[in-house]
């Protein structure tokens, strides 16, 4: 950065920030509230796939939803090692919120935060049996791959560099739920829960990406902390699904 140009400036330009020491307070505020809301998302999908374990139909599926479990809580201690860095206590972080608790099924809170809890809203919706936890998986592990192709971008590099190192586990995530639910359509009985899983998921999945029309997204995109608009991850999103159940024939 030169002495002449802004922080803003330089940011605006893909500059490129990497300790706290050189973080601005409104930059600093805009970080900290999407490392929270990565990690709430990551410990609430931990905890609440961890009930599905013991629903997986054959030991193959169980690993790969302990995996997934594991895997989630790991990418949620990395995101907060660097919250650490900025001062968070991270013990007490980890125990703020009930993340295994879920709304009632029938529940619509669009995209609200609820006291304080930073996770997707998704992550509020109970999950009902192995084949609905697939199918969540299948359409979440595609979400987390487009919106982490855009996180691994963001303008403080060591938190790029942990989103660049969890984005192929979170598309193994994904690769693993297809399989699941390819072995899920080859029933007619299995097809049926499958596409009302679908029905119910899809839309909640989709209010992950925001709104269209967001106010903050300028302000973020001058920070460097965005750089797609909302609408375009969403519709990456849509494609990417509906070639997933193509090939599925859902």
């Amino acid at each position: 950065m030169t002495d002449d140009m802004s922080i803003d400036d330089y940011l605006a330009h893909g500059g490129k920030l990497t300790s706290p020491g050189n973080v601005p307070a409104r930059y600093r505020g805009e970080l900290l509230r999407l490392m929270a809301s990565f990690v709430d998302s990551e410990l609430a999908a931990s905890a609440g796939f961890a009930e599905s374990i013991n629903d997986a139909p054959g030991i193959k599926s169980r690993i790969a939803a302990a995996r997934i479990t594991l895997e989630k809580a790991d990418h949620a201690e990395r995101v907060l090692r660097i919250m650490a860095e900025f001062g968070v206590d991270t013990e007490r972080y980890e125990g703020v919120h009930p993340w295994a608790a879920r709304l009632p099924r029938e529940a619509d809170i669009g995209a609200t935060r609820r006291d304080g809890d930073m996770r997707l809203s998704v992550f509020h919706y109970p999950l009902e049996g192995w084949i609905d936890a697939v199918v969540m998986n299948v359409l979440q592990g595609l979400a987390a791959k487009v919106q982490l192709s855009e996180l691994s971008q963001v303008s403080y590099q060591p938190l790029a560099e942990v989103f660049r190192a969890v984005a192929p586990v979170e598309t193994r995530h994904a690769e693993l739920g297809i399989e699941g639910l390819a072995h899920i359509a080859q029933s007619e009985e299995g097809r049926a829960a499958a596409e009302a899983a679908l029905a119910y998921w899809r839309p909640r999945v989709a209010t992950g990406f925001g709104s269209e029309t967001s106010d903050r997204f300028d302000r973020l995109k001058r920070m460097g902390l965005r750089h797609r608009p909302n609408a375009d991850l969403k519709a990456e999103w849509e494609a990417s699904v509906d070639a997933t159940l193509a090939d599925l024939t859902l």
